[in-house]
């Protein structure tokens, strides 16, 4: 979330002019993150996130994204809600990139999650896909199982440089995938990038869920490893069951998994690290010289991917 646009005071006063939001009281750049440039602003009605999206949200995606926070939200999930101007538009365009402005949601994010708040985003995770059954708009994943392969071979060349054996690891593990992927899964709305940093916590519950611009149409089981693999490896490379089994047991307590997708769960843990090893490549290789944060390191995600290569059966997850 870094800032990559400046907005003056006068072009946010004529900003805000189409929206019934108050008047402004401070306004400041928020210097995290990489895609985007947002803002925190503050008015004598209260508080909000200003985003202009820089490269990575197409424009054409964003009646979904915008769309399904505002759905999301009418169902009672405490996520960002997109403000409508008075014109009804939920986003604008300003020097040419498209925006939108948000409510403010309290809480922070835990960089070390216990199980307690391992549990909270387990149940949190399944809420989001039960209430996603009737959203109406579609968005495919682009960084499904078709989408690997392109990435693969972008980065095939310069893998090993990386690390050792990584070119290898990454095509051994894809073409396994690619073979056994599960077909038939319960599907619909998948957030598909639930990590600790897109989740606030007042204390030990859920204050929001952020961060929907990877949210498609998917698998739910494949969003729940995303999830186990982002909240249950400790920073040894260790996966701690007792987490998992946390996670997984609170998700069904919102939506139980049937048999298939339980046995689905070894393959799904597989591809959601292969997705994360592979994007992370990808920007490690390929930096943006503008970008104000470093590429996350994709050798977590090739650890995490050779501990699921062990696994043979789900109950190793915590199942």
């Amino acid at each position: 979330m870094a800032v990559y646009t400046d907005v003056g005071f006068e072009e946010l006063e004529s900003l805000l002019g189409g929206y019934d939001i108050g008047t402004p009281l401070a306004f400041k750049g928020i210097a995290e993150g990489v895609e985007n440039s947002n803002f925190y602003l503050q008015t004598d009605r209260g508080a909000f996130i200003l985003t202009l999206y820089e490269k990575r949200v197409r424009t054409a995606d964003l009646p979904f994204f915008l769309g399904l926070m505002e759905h999301l939200a009418g169902h009672g999930l405490s996520c960002p809600q997109p403000l409508r101007d008075r014109s009804g538009a939920q986003s604008f365009l300003f020097k040419g990139r498209s925006g939108a402005i948000f409510t403010f949601l309290n809480g922070v994010s835990l960089r070390k999650p216990e199980t307690v708040h391992c549990a909270a985003a387990g149940r949190a995770l399944a809420q989001l896909h039960e209430a996603g059954r009737d959203f109406a708009l579609t968005r495919p994943n682009a960084l499904g199982p078709a989408g690997w392969r392109e990435l693969a071979e972008a980065t095939r060349a310069r893998a090993d440089a990386v690390e050792r054996n990584l070119g290898a690891l990454i095509s051994d593990a894809l073409a396994d995938l690619e073979r056994d992927w599960p077909a038939g899964l319960p599907s619909g709305v998948i957030h598909a990038d639930l990590f600790p940093d897109n989740v606030l916590f007042m204390q030990e519950k859920v204050s929001g869920l952020i961060d929907f611009y990877f949210a498609c149409n998917d698998t739910y089981a494949y969003d729940l490893a995303v999830t186990l693999n982002s909240w249950c490896f400790e920073s040894d490379g260790a996966y701690n069951i007792t987490k998992g089994k946390a996670l997984i047991a609170a998700y069904q307590s919102v939506r139980a998994l049937t048999p298939q997708e339980q046995d689905a769960l070894p393959v799904l843990m597989r591809g959601a690290a292969l997705r994360f090893l592979l994007t992370r490549l990808f920007d490690w290789l390929n930096p943006d010289p503008n970008a104000l944060v470093r590429p996350k390191d994709p050798r977590e995600y090739a650890k995490r991917l050779r501990f699921h290569l062990k696994v043979k059966q789900s109950g190793e997850y915590g199942l």
